[in-house]
């Protein structure tokens, strides 16, 4: 009788402690999107941003955003991908397996304006590539790098033996049995940690404010001269994100609707990084039943 009343009580706070914390996560959710969704707009979200004069838009900062988490998945997916699949399927016990297993660590506690820092010192002085997209997206690598990579080892980690043992038995390779068998079994778990990645990166700010810069310049959309500072697809411009524009607009207050520009910005990024998560959801599930027929 005593153990029920224990469980029973235990089972009520943890009901609680659970509501308390959706009740502020759906607070702040809905302080957000109710202060900022009647400030956007598509001339908003399509339009040029202004230091000076009210009614500038976010077009340029929310392409950067795209751009710049392009550039970066494109860098950190085949080395996180190549790191994992060593950890998971090659590496052997040993003190070498365990140091780079506590770098990972290491990293992935390291607090992003740090990151930042090391990007600034590292990519933009010492490789001399500036502010621009390139050192933004090495320094969010950098980043990201360390769950991504973890993320990758524990999906195909949770691949069950059996399913090695199968492709072997088959004839197959190490090599082909991962390649074949245990990546399109993990899969549904990879992609689903590259979305929330995405998530994370998109919506990054204090890495990106000493690597990318925190100027959005004009862009000439005829011009595909990579090399040129107004091409869109350029990767060596200064590229100032929306997340770094939200921190611009309420650092420097030179706007006169500055609130309001930050206001519908937070919504915008907001919108964005829940789609993210709901779509890693989504997308996961539907890849596990494709590829599993589960």
């Amino acid at each position: 009788m005593h153990a029920k009343k224990l469980d029973k009580l235990a089972t009520v706070v943890l009901y609680t402690i659970a509501g308390i914390i959706v009740t502020i996560l759906t607070s702040l959710i809905l302080y957000i999107l109710v202060r900022g969704l009647p400030h956007v707009s598509w001339s908003f979200l399509t339009g040029k941003s202004s230091s000076y004069q009210a009614g500038g838009g976010i077009g340029i900062q929310l392409y950067n955003s795209f751009f710049l988490l392009v550039i970066t998945l494109f860098i950190s997916v085949p080395l996180s991908m190549g790191a994992g699949i060593y950890l998971a399927e090659y590496a052997k016990k040993g003190r070498v397996t365990n140091f780079v297993r506590t770098c990972i660590e290491i990293l992935s506690s390291l607090p992003s304006v740090v990151v930042g820092l090391f990007g600034y010192l590292i990519f933009v002085v010492q490789f001399e590539y500036g502010f621009s997209i390139i050192s933004g997206a090495l320094a969010l690598t950098v980043f990201n790098l360390p769950q991504m990579t973890r993320n990758v080892e524990d999906s195909l980690k949770h691949v069950h033996h059996t399913q090695r043992e199968a492709g072997l038995a088959l004839g197959l390779s190490r090599w082909e049995t991962v390649l074949h068998v245990v990546i399109p079994e993990a899969l549904p778990g990879i992609v689903t940690g590259i979305v929330l990645a995405s998530g994370r990166i998109f919506g990054e700010a204090a890495a990106l404010i000493y690597t990318a810069g925190q100027s959005a310049p004009a862009l000439d959309w005829s011009n595909w001269n990579v090399l040129s500072v107004t091409s869109p697809i350029s990767i060596f411009r200064q590229a100032e994100t929306l997340a770094v524009h939200i921190w611009k607009v309420n650092s420097e207050g030179t706007i006169p609707d500055g609130t309001l520009v930050s206001a519908g910005s937070a919504a915008v990024l907001l919108i964005f990084i829940l789609i993210f998560n709901f779509g890693a959801r989504k997308l996961g599930s539907y890849l596990h039943k494709k590829l599993t027929a589960a």
